[in-house]
């Protein structure tokens, strides 16, 4: 690795006693003096000229699904501005049944990502029948925007042998319309249902899809990610391994869900695989503790708008939640529960409350994680500040799916939800990431818009989502760097200080003096990775 001086820039540091700066020493990859130019001490570096232009650290996304995302670019895309109703759904499914699949072929089906009713011009949910109308000869399988719900077509329903006679899986629906039949609509563990009829990419469209997503994130300033689990069995490490050989270059930590490994006797997560100093590496297991509020299937602490016995469900028994903890207890590493309402923040809260730090003294990695945090309670706050417990959260969702919120909560609740400045206030150890691709935008990855949506807690149409949450600009990308560093338990990332990587991020224009309404307008100029070059516009 070269030594270099990089000088003449608007550095935004992310380190709170040192937190502007000028110019920076790299030697071997790491920071070896940060600070003001006429401070520097001397050394014959070559010199590398910034321009004056912004700088910040690297981004981490904290809670994104990689391997989902990179294999959903090669599915229709049901998110505006290509698809926004569901005739415009249909006539999508008409083209690739023609252009893809004009020799129907036995074990295909047609597939595609992130509907939204709230979105689509008619304003009421996806059915199989409309699916139907799109082809009925094979099966189709749309995912919704949340992950937690598909909708496939009739046809899909008669491979899976799911009737009006097919019960509900625990944690799961199959919603059935006024005579009982079902309308085509899987939600939490129902989806399940269809997948083992599902094709399975091979592993070499997984690495090559995961390769070009890789260029995507860099495009965008991410430099490090979690893969938060996959929608059904499968050990995404090796693909990772492998994309890493090949181009891949953020840092990854893997965790695992649950559900598909908790009765496999063989799995394990070996010391040697867990070393976060590692490219690649296993952070710990995931558990889904509810649904999502787009969905209806948070658990929420009250009724739903309209339905005053509607809460949403739990989804995880409690046997798992148990056996996912005594793993991570034996094996020393993270627990990451889904939680996105009151009851089930509460439930995933007061039993990781029962445990002590777990995770061998590593400092600043918290043992357990809660993802989401929608509408949490002050003793929900408080109790996870006391114990350490992180909180991952999305501004995104109520920026991006505002018409869900609305119809599902109303607007006082809905401004009442992610209360970011709230849990800073009470001290939690709080972070900001995407989950793409389980969000409504068309490029679901994309850290800006998220950023935008913390800074002025407005939707994307301008709708108030509770201005007092709101966060100032350095406070949003300290929650994108340094503490999703914490958070996903990188070592020496999200900051720009001594003994720390260098890596960071080259913007077009200075993020902490642009108007708020113009965050998301922000374009990456380069990116760093140990102080080498990785991406340039």
């Amino acid at each position: 690795m070269e030594n270099k001086i990089f000088e003449n820039a608007r550095i935004f540091t992310s380190d709170d006693e040192n937190l502007y700066a000028d110019s920076m020493i790299v030697e071997e990859g790491k920071i070896a003096w940060i600070g003001r130019r006429a401070e520097m001490p001397s050394c014959s570096y070559e010199r590398v000229d910034l321009n004056g232009a912004c700088v910040i650290p690297g981004l981490i996304d904290a809670h994104m699904h990689p391997v989902m995302l990179a294999d959903f670019s090669q599915q229709i895309s049901a998110l505006p501005p290509r698809v926004n109703s569901i005739a415009e759904l249909i006539e999508e499914i008409r083209r690739v049944r023609k252009e893809k699949f004009a020799d129907k072929q036995d074990g295909k089906w047609i597939e595609g990502w992130g509907y939204d009713e709230g979105k689509f011009a008619e304003q009421r949910a996806l059915t199989r029948y409309d699916l139907d109308e799109g082809c009925s000869d094979m099966p189709v399988c749309i995912i919704r925007t949340c992950g937690h719900i598909r909708c496939v077509n009739s046809k899909a329903l008669e491979i899976a042998g799911i009737d009006r006679n097919t019960p509900d899986p625990e944690g799961g629906e199959i919603e059935r319309d006024a005579d009982g039949e079902p309308t085509g609509v899987l939600k939490e563990n129902a989806r399940n249902l269809v997948t083992p009829f599902m094709p399975v990419p091979t592993r070499e469209e997984k690495v090559e899809n995961l390769i070009a997503l890789g260029q995507l994130l860099l495009s965008q300033g991410i430099v490090g990610v979690t893969d938060m689990g996959n929608l059904d069995k499968g050990d995404n490490y090796p693909l990772y391994e492998e994309a890493a050989k090949r181009g891949w270059e953020l840092k990854t930590g893997i965790y695992y869900m649950w559900d598909f490994f908790a009765e496999d006797k063989d799995f394990d997560l070996s010391g040697e695989k867990r070393d976060r100093d590692q490219q690649i590496f296993a952070a710990g297991l995931k558990l889904i503790g509810d649904g999502s509020v787009s969905g209806r299937t948070a658990w929420m602490s009250r009724p739903y708008l309209g339905r005053t016995e509607e809460y949403g469900l739990p989804v995880c028994s409690d046997e798992l939640v148990e056996s996912a903890v005594s793993f991570c207890k034996r094996k020393h590493c993270q627990l990451s529960v889904h939680a996105m309402g009151g009851k089930a923040i509460k439930r995933a809260v007061d039993r990781l409350c029962l445990e002590d730090d777990w995770m061998e003294g590593k400092e600043n990695l918290p043992y357990a994680r809660v993802e989401h945090i929608t509408d949490p309670s002050e003793e929900s706050i408080q109790k996870a500040a006391e114990k350490g417990i992180a909180f991952v959260t999305q501004p995104i969702f109520m920026y991006a799916e505002i018409e869900s919120y609305l119809k599902n909560l109303g607007k006082e609740w809905m401004k009442e939800c992610y209360p970011v400045k709230r849990m800073l206030d009470r001290k939690v150890q709080l972070c900001f990431s995407t989950d793409a691709p389980a969000t409504s935008w068309a490029v679901p990855s994309d850290p800006f818009p998220c950023i935008k949506a913390a800074v002025t807690r407005r939707a994307w149409d301008g709708t108030d989502c509770g201005r007092d949450q709101a966060v100032d600009i350095q406070t949003a990308v300290k929650l994108y760097t340094r503490e999703s560093a914490k958070a996903a338990g990188f070592p020496e990332m999200g900051q720009l200080k001594r003994g720390y990587r260098a890596d960071f991020v080259v913007l077009d224009r200075n993020i902490f003096e642009i108007p708020e309404e113009e965050i998301d307008k922000i374009k990456v100029q380069k990116v760093f990775i140990k102080g080498k070059r990785i991406y340039e516009i």
